[in-house]
């Protein structure tokens, strides 16, 4: 994927929940999608560490770039149905990586699979997996 074409996802976010974390897409590969947000006061509980929200906020945001990218053919979008994460670490500061995976690509769901790690020690912070339900016109 060429810097244009992520110029224009990274456009889409913008007003919308995932530009008001900071979300940055790096790779629209419909087979990988990757980004990062980085940790600032906003994004922090009162306790000092990063929101647990602001962790689902990036893996959400990464599978549902990529469901929009793996779409099949007369669908018209798609919404999330599920979704879980384990949390097993946490962050004060710097950035944090996503990274998402496609498990199943059907054509009335998906299941993804999303990591979150630390990238000054690649310490993985949540494990992420939703469904998404494939939409079509009525």
């Amino acid at each position: 994927m060429n810097t244009s074409d992520l110029d224009a996802i990274n456009a889409v976010s913008a007003g919308k929940l995932p530009g008001l974390v900071g979300l940055v897409i790096t790779n629209g590969d419909p087979a990988r999608v990757e980004g990062y947000i980085d940790v600032r006061e906003e994004l922090l509980a009162p306790n000092g560490f990063l929101h647990a929200a602001s962790i689902m906020a990036l893996l959400d945001s990464l599978c549902g770039y990529g469901a929009m990218a793996n779409l099949p053919e007369g669908a018209i979008s798609f919404t999330t149905v599920e979704l879980k994460s384990n949390f097993m670490g946490t962050a004060r500061d710097g950035r944090v990586l996503g990274e998402a995976k496609p498990v199943h690509l059907g054509r009335t769901t998906q299941v993804w699979d999303a990591t979150a790690r630390r990238e000054a020690d690649g310490k993985v912070l949540a494990l992420f997996r939703c469904t998404q339900m494939v939409l079509y016109a009525r």
